[in-house]
């Protein structure tokens, strides 16, 4: 699958401990208002081709992949250390949302953006709205991690014996991303769209069987710590709406109910015969919810 836009652009962000490398890139009308997507685990900003695309005649539209997704190359640790293991670690999202606070800042947008994200993008979008006072003009959250208990039985099989799954054969490994990839769907993947969505994790890709190991250890370790004690602030410092996937099978549905009051978000909306991966097994659907979202909530702005 050939993408509709390439991440043309590169930021460089650097702090005491690390540098990264953020490719992106802006499509649409300038004059329009902004509109910025952010993806998840272990997914790129090819998840929003469609939807963005979609929707670039209305908004200004901006897209990039994290450190260690899709084409950004991982972040680098600037010091030596003797627990550079845990000072790579970033379970809590920590530093993802830290280099995607600088990035935003170097946008420098006239007028908030509105925010859509997916997966642990919307832990990303959270922690830029209250650890960062990144203003955002509306929230729309689709099958996040966000609120916990987190973790699905493979994230902890990796964890507990990443030695033996390094070991592991690359072209086997191949297998369980494949694997791993497809059950975000509740509706076949075609093969075109699971050869991308596979692709920077395999051999010769430009993250490699070893990086998607370490998401899935990290992914284990998943903990929103105290921001999670801040959500009831949301609601009220900007509309949020919540869309879930019915047949999610890696967060089930009751989690959207606990997360639209645990923000006191404005909507929530279930999407029947759509899995994880709502982009996908509904596109249309998500289309349409995003879109009567976002015209409502930028009503003054087009």
């Amino acid at each position: 699958m050939v993408h509709k836009y390439n991440l043309d652009q590169t930021f460089i962000h650097k702090t005491t401990t690390h540098e990264y490398r953020i490719r992106w890139t802006r499509f649409g009308k300038t004059t329009s208002p902004a509109l910025i997507f952010i993806h998840g685990t272990p997914w790129s900003s090819a998840v929003w081709q469609d939807l963005a695309t979609s929707l670039s005649s209305r908004y200004n539209v901006y897209l990039y992949d994290h450190p260690g997704f899709g084409i950004s190359r991982p972040y680098h640790r600037l010091v030596d250390a003797a627990d550079h293991e845990q000072v790579d670690l970033d379970a809590s999202l920590v530093l993802r949302a830290e280099a995607s606070a600088a990035l935003f800042k170097h946008w420098d947008m006239a007028n908030p953006p509105h925010v859509v994200s997916h997966d642990n993008g919307g832990l990303v979008s959270l922690r830029l709205l209250l650890d960062h006072d990144i203003k955002f003009a509306s929230l729309c959250l689709i099958d996040v991690v966000a609120i916990g208990p987190f973790g699905l039985p493979f994230f902890k099989l990796v964890a507990e014996n990443e030695s033996v799954f390094t070991a592991i054969p690359i072209n086997l490994i191949e297998g369980f991303v494949r694997a791993y990839v497809k059950t975000a769907t509740c509706k076949s993947l075609p093969k075109e769209v699971e050869d991308m969505l596979s692709a920077p994790w395999l051999a010769g890709g430009v993250q490699g069987s070893e990086r998607f190991l370490k998401e899935m250890v990290q992914a284990h370790y998943r903990d929103t710590g105290v921001i999670e004690n801040q959500y009831t602030r949301v609601g009220g410092l900007l509309p949020t709406k919540v869309i879930w996937g019915r047949d999610d099978a890696w967060l089930p549905v009751e989690i959207a109910q606990r997360l639209k009051k645990a923000l006191n978000a404005e909507d929530l909306v279930i999407i029947e015969e759509a899995g994880h991966l709502v982009q996908y097994d509904q596109p249309g659907k998500l289309a349409l919810e995003v879109g009567l979202w976002l015209s409502k909530h930028s009503k003054n702005e087009i």
